[in-house]
């Protein structure tokens, strides 16, 4: 009889695999309230590599990191009235607190632009304090009604940037800055994840924004997920707090804007891109664990030369766990490992230290061989460069493969049905269109200008629409 596999097959059912991986893998489970999740120890780790990663990028790009509270007066988001309007549905308000009905309501943080503003309107006063670039990393909530976890829950951890400027020039080139070097270096040279950069449609952008930009991602099975969006907030939100500065010349000016965000979605693109049958897969240069290095039995030799390995690869910088549990099964232990997606593992058994060598397993390309021992310390980072190298190379090919280059609106939603993207000219299917194909669970994903850059308007000749079906 035929052994039931660990996980659901990707082809049977995808969400049934993914919801499989999440809970086999230990990354995370369903929290007591609907739509909450708790995030479990593995899962945490490989968050806790994302914010390091992006903070120093964050970082490198001036924005200093800060804290604002939880709770906001809902009196502040209906002072920028497209902003409440699109965030009215997701809010959780809180009425009564310490025993009594509160004389104003507050809300839970869904994101942070109009705290922000209340401060920053007391924190510029002239030329001098800007820019005033800000970051911060917190928890928000928004009331979710299709929750799916790390894709969609009603709270999520994140990263929300929040800047104020001089000039729109200054707020327009930060903004792209966070979207490109930011964004998508971490995505595509960390992430291992290919992301189209693109600009929002005007129905799809960020409520009170004047330009969302966009990476928008392919996963496993075509559809779309958007990773992160870098906002323009024009000079909304400064004239609805009156966030002023004196210019050189002596006059009072509004400030221009940004603000940016990227969250635990992000874990959920990393298993959707990477992940295969056999589980997660996870880029070395985000793995928290890049080499684990197995005892196959418990001879007293064997566990002091895995302890030696392992402190060997530590000492040259390798992200390295030591597993000699072995009173618990080994080929159980391989594939817990095999499931949570390091990158390396290296085994190490009585006959393999009379040969002096050890088994190494490639997670991501697959394979095993023997190597000699005294060789891993050497080998091993441009193993695990090699691997980093191939998912990108395997997330690229994937989209370019399933993208159809397409001429008609009935030819894009068949693309995007049949589990891939499509690419239209914006001038041919325009604001109607994009309707049209809302009626078919269908969303334009981002406009792109034809060589594939970022277009500088909505309406720039040539602009190109990616359209799918997403998460």
């Amino acid at each position: 009889m035929a052994k039931a596999p660990v996980l659901t097959p990707r082809a049977e059912d995808f969400p049934r695999w993914y919801q499989d991986l999440i809970n086999k893998a230990e990354l995370a489970d369903n929290g007591p309230v609907r739509g909450t999740m708790v995030i479990r120890p593995y899962g945490y780790g490989l968050w806790e590599r994302m914010q390091q990663e992006m903070d120093a990028r964050i970082k490198e790009a001036g924005a200093q990191n800060a804290y604002f509270p939880l709770f906001i007066p809902q009196s502040y988001l209906t002072r920028e009235a497209e902003h409440v309007e699109g965030f009215a549905p997701e809010l959780a308000v809180v009425t009564h607190a310490g025993g009594k009905e509160l004389e104003e309501p507050v809300v839970v943080r869904p994101t942070s632009e109009t705290i922000v503003n209340d401060y920053f309107s007391k924190w510029i006063q002239s030329y001098r304090d800007l820019p005033l670039l800000i970051n911060q990393w917190a928890n928000v909530v928004r009331w979710e009604m299709r929750p799916r976890v790390f894709l969609r829950t009603t709270e999520f951890l994140w990263q929300e940037g929040h800047t104020a400027h001089a000039t729109y020039e200054d707020a327009r080139d930060y903004a792209a800055h966070i979207h490109e070097k930011v964004y998508a270096d971490f995505m595509v040279n960390v992430l291992g994840i290919d992301v189209v950069l693109g600009r929002k449609t005007p129905g799809e952008r960020f409520a009170g924004a004047v330009n969302t930009l966009t990476l928008e991602a392919m996963m496993g099975d075509g559809k779309a997920l958007q990773m992160g969006t870098s906002h323009e907030l024009g000079q909304n939100f400064a004239k609805a707090f009156n966030t002023r500065y004196l210019s050189r010349d002596g006059r009072q000016e509004l400030v221009w804007q940004t603000s940016w965000g990227s969250s635990t979605r992000m874990v959920g693109g990393l298993i959707m891109s990477h992940g295969d049958d056999s589980g997660l897969r996870v880029p070395p240069r985000l793995a928290p664990v890049q080499a684990v290095v197995l005892a196959i039995k418990g001879d007293d030799a064997v566990l002091a030369k895995v302890h030696e390995i392992g402190d060997r690869l530590k000492a040259a910088g390798v992200r390295v766990r030591v597993d000699d549990r072995t009173d618990t099964p080994f080929g159980r232990r391989a594939v817990d490992w095999e499931l949570k997606g390091v990158p390396v593992r290296i085994e190490v058994g009585p006959r393999d230290l009379e040969n002096g060598t050890a088994m190494l397993a490639r997670r991501i390309p697959g394979g095993k061989e023997p190597v000699a021992i005294d060789s891993l310390v050497r080998l091993l980072p441009a193993v695990l460069e090699e691997d980093q190298a191939l998912l990108l190379t395997q997330s690229r090919e994937r989209r370019v493969s399933r993208t159809s280059e397409v001429s008609t609106i009935g030819e894009a939603v068949e693309a995007a049905v049949a589990g891939g993207w499509a690419r239209i000219p914006w001038a041919t299917l325009g604001e109607e269109g994009e309707a049209e194909l809302a009626a078919h669970a269908v969303t334009v994903r981002c406009l792109v200008a034809e060589d594939g850059s970022v277009p500088g308007s909505d309406d720039a000749p040539g602009n190109v629409a990616v359209v799918a079906r997403a998460y």
